[in-house]
């Protein structure tokens, strides 16, 4: 495709008015599901009226999904593109693959798998990494997203993170920098822009950003040595973004936040990294932010901070109308957002080719690509993938037996919150697996279906746990919950095998309670990740469940 037919529909940005200029810099949440029905966040995700109003009359400058199906979101980035006056970037947070947030694409592993086949060979695990972003890419390409969020560049070194936590590549800063520019590579591999966060760095925090302001405490050696590097290594590797972080770091800047700092922004990341791509806040509807600034007066100050993307404010229009009275009011001058739509423009301009169709000939001799390329989605070898990873990361400890059907056992199913669950239907593994050996459903969460052990009442046990960092609530209910219960069944001789889906957190706070316990270790909790770990810690001689993958 030529240039001047890519840009096509890239006005100059100096023709654009002042209060559209501002639009461009917006980018609003919207659910990926069609219907307004099915919305999930209505407090966070435009229903269809208002995201059309957004689109066609504000004319924001990108849309961030969550939830649905890729064939939904396919169908509605099609839609969203037809009634934007100016080609939309239309992103998602796709840490784990695009399956992930949209259901029939492949879901991927968190990241710290990755690090976890590494320890065992590193140039399988950056030969992962790299296959994982161009796979994460093609299949965002294949519904219509044209900006996948990733990856997750902090140095998760506090086991208590509660915000980062598995989706960080690691805990050793030279396995995320390599893991991060493997990962970036594939990406790369598509015309689909990429973002590395969380600037300067959220691994070493202990406090929900999506709640409170953390505090980095670490001088400016420790930063330039440590936080900072993995950044470096994205910008060398040619990132397209960078996201903040809503963390307060004294050393750099003792009065705001990251995502409001001029001298980290624009004296940091601009000035001395050379960073010269998108600067996106991280979400502006976190509690971190809104909780002392507010809506209007955050992106104000974001935007005098540096920023190009004001991403999810909860009133967008309220949200384009403070900037613009900022500017009218001299706080921030017309050629500083017009650097920012300029930045909009080249980062547009890259991801053309999937915003655009082919301007050979005549429009009307071409039919529009379809919405969704099913070839590009889930296939074999892309799930075959995912499974090499959660193969190679896992931990499988002895073997669990079998009860008999004259007495059957409990398979006990500990989650946060069963209600919110995707990866637990009754056809899942972690469910049809155990039963078909005898051991009976028992399912409990920390929400509405709370149990407590019951001396007179245990009988043998599979005890499955999924538990992983849990943005707004944490998981320390859960551990007390799943601490209770090993205890009291091996206390018992009643605790057969025990499963941990998710954190290696976790799984070394539970270690202690398994004892000589038979017990598996997976960082998915995925139906696939369910499907791989069974079989080899409860056996079957048919085993069908763990060549699913393959079918």
């Amino acid at each position: 495709m030529s240039q001047a037919i890519a840009t096509a529909r890239l006005p100059a940005p100096d023709s654009l008015s002042l209060a559209e200029q501002v639009a461009q810099m917006v980018v609003v949440r919207a659910s990926g599901h069609l219907f307004d029905h099915e919305i999930r966040y209505p407090a966070w995700e435009a229903d269809q009226a208002t995201l059309t109003r957004c689109v066609k009359e504000l004319g924001v400058g990108g849309v961030i999904l969550l939830g649905g199906s890729a064939a939904e979101v396919g169908l509605k980035t099609q839609a969203l593109q037809n009634q934007a006056r100016i080609p939309l970037l239309i992103a998602a947070d796709v840490e784990e693959g695009v399956g992930q947030r949209f259901s029939g694409a492949t879901w991927f592993p968190p990241p710290m798998a990755l690090s976890a086949v590494a320890d065992r060979n590193l140039d399988t695990a950056l030969a992962a990494a790299e296959a994982f972003g161009a796979a994460t890419a093609a299949e965002a390409l294949a519904i219509g997203l044209n900006w996948v969020l990733v990856p997750t560049v902090d140095i998760n070194n506090n086991p208590d993170n509660p915000v980062i936590n598995l989706r960080a590549f690691g805990s050793s800063l030279e396995r995320v920098c390599a893991l991060t520019q493997a990962f970036l590579r594939g990406v790369q591999t598509q015309p689909v822009l990429s973002a590395a966060k969380h600037f300067p760095g959220h691994g070493d925090t202990a406090i929900d950003s999506h709640l409170e302001l953390p505090v980095l405490p670490h001088d400016r050696d420790r930063l330039s040595q440590f936080e900072l590097v993995p950044f470096q290594h994205a910008i060398a590797a040619g990132t397209d973004a960078i996201i903040t972080a809503h963390l307060r770091i004294p050393a750099l800047d003792a009065r705001h936040p990251a995502t409001l700092s001029p001298p980290i922004l624009t004296g940091l990341l601009r000035q001395q990294l050379g960073f010269d791509g998108l600067i996106v806040t991280d979400a502006l509807i976190m509690g971190a932010i809104t909780n002392a600034y507010g809506p209007y007066e955050a992106a104000v100050l974001a935007v005098e901070a540096g920023v190009d993307v004001l991403l999810m404010p909860s009133d967008p229009e309220g949200v384009i109308a403070a900037v613009v009275e900022a500017v009218n009011r001299g706080r921030l001058t017309p050629e500083r957002i017009l650097a920012s739509v300029e930045r909009l423009w080249r980062a547009k301009q890259k991801a053309a080719p999937a915003l655009l169709p082919d301007g050979a000939g005549h429009a009307w001799e071409h039919l529009p690509p379809p919405p969704v390329q099913l070839n590009a989605l889930a296939q074999p070898a892309t799930r075959r993938l995912a499974a090499d990873i959660l193969i190679a990361a896992m931990t499988v400890q002895g073997q669990v037996a079998p009860c008999a059907a004259a007495a059957p056992g409990d398979n006990l199913v500990l989650v946060d919150d069963i209600v919110g669950c995707r990866f637990l239907d009754r056809t899942a593994a972690a469910i049809a697996w155990p039963q078909s050996h005898h051991y009976q459903l028992k399912l409990i969460d920390t929400q509405g279906c709370i149990q407590w052990p019951q001396a007179q009442g245990l009988r043998p046990s599979l005890v499955q746990i999924f538990v992983r960092g849990n943005p707004f609530r944490g998981s320390a209910a859960l551990i007390h919950l799943a601490t209770t219960w090993l205890d009291a069944l091996r206390e018992s001789d009643c605790l057969w095998g025990a499963i941990i889906y998710g954190s290696p957190y976790a799984l070394e706070q539970l270690r202690p309670h398994l004892g000589e316990t038979p017990y598996g270790f997976t960082y998915g909790q995925m139906p696939l990740a369910q499907s791989l770990i069974l079989p080899a810690l409860l056996p079957d001689l048919t085993a069908t469940l763990s060549r699913e993958f393959t079918d």
